[in-house]
């Protein structure tokens, strides 16, 4: 029971309207390690720098994540992100991207990783996603995030990745430029066309959508929110959960719809402060209780039958 990532380790220096924090814990293999060692035994794998705090490795290691696969490298410097988010929380502007030794990662898996069960690509280069998954036995479940950049520029390898995954995570505007539809429902089944085997469209503060065939279709809200903070990682935190929860269960319908319900729960915590600082606090009985209140409000009974037909024509609707 564990699942394995493949992504950056990052310090990222964002502003919003509510407060900036420069140098923060990021990237998307720490949001999705943070999240999913909630739930199940995380093994890392990415590049950081001599310049990376190890208060920062610490942290990861405290919450049991298997950090053989993360390679420091003497003199270099870690991959910094910098971006500013305005009043609408769900585009950030980059101010400055530093790929310093992330642009020349190369992951390599330890022995002991490539037999893991649960497999998640995070946004990297689809050659170096290929790359990982030539080195993995037989996993049980493969999923993939991408990004615009890679769709424009790297098409053609990262359709060969998808017919090797079971669920690419893609938030919509990605969703569209992927499948040249501007219908969210219909792009996620053009995408599904190319091979990947289910998609999970991320729609920020408009929750998620899952997409396995006509007859599997799943849409779970955003959990609602007094405040917003910072939006950063929320779609790999949404991995996380989403993949710690299905490495603890059997690959059917029923547990993948509870697996985006968990992985909307993750990103909610994600969002209320900056960089994984809520998430990291987020106990076990907390997010059940989350899971449970989102379970409450998305709930209703059966309509009653009537006759709406006869209703109206007596003036009953509307009238």
């Amino acid at each position: 029971m564990s699942v394995l990532v493949v992504g950056s380790v990052a310090l990222d220096s964002v502003e919003t309207p509510f407060g900036k924090r420069p140098n923060a814990l990021g990237g998307s293999a720490t949001y999705f390690s943070t999240a999913a060692s909630l739930l199940t035994d995380v093994q890392l794998v990415a590049v950081i720098g001599e310049d990376f705090p190890e208060e920062h490795v610490q942290f990861l290691k405290g919450r049991g994540v298997d950090l053989a696969g993360l390679r420091r490298v003497p003199s270099g410097r870690t991959f910094r992100w910098a971006g500013r988010y305005g009043e609408n929380l769900n585009e950030a502007e980059t101010l400055e991207t530093q790929l310093n030794v992330f642009a020349d990662f190369r992951p390599e898996l330890p022995e002991h990783f490539r037999s893991t069960g649960h497999v998640f690509l995070a946004n990297i280069h689809p050659e170096l996603q290929l790359r990982v998954l030539d080195q993995v036995r037989d996993p049980k479940l493969v999923a993939l995030d991408t990004m615009n950049f890679w769709i424009k520029g790297e098409r053609a390898a990262l359709l060969k990745v998808l017919k090797r995954a079971d669920v690419l995570t893609i938030n919509d505007g990605e969703a569209r430029l992927l499948a040249g539809e501007h219908n969210v429902v219909k792009a996620a089944a053009a995408i599904r066309k190319m091979g990947v085997g289910a998609v999970v469209v991320k729609r920020g503060e408009y929750g998620a959508l899952y997409f396995h065939d006509d007859t599997n279709l799943f849409w779970a809200p955003a959990y609602p929110l007094e405040s917003v903070f910072d939006p950063t990682g929320a779609g790999d935190s949404f991995a996380g959960g989403f993949m710690g929860y299905m490495s603890r269960v059997a690959n059917s319908p029923v547990y993948l719809r509870q697996a985006v319900v968990m992985g909307c729960m993750m990103a909610s915590f994600t969002v209320e402060e900056f960089s994984v600082d809520r998430l990291a606090r987020v106990t076990k009985a907390e997010l059940m209780r989350r899971f449970e209140r989102f379970r409450q409000l998305t709930t209703f009974e059966d309509i009653a039958e009537i006759d709406l037909v006869a209703a109206e024509n007596t003036g009953g609707v509307g009238g």
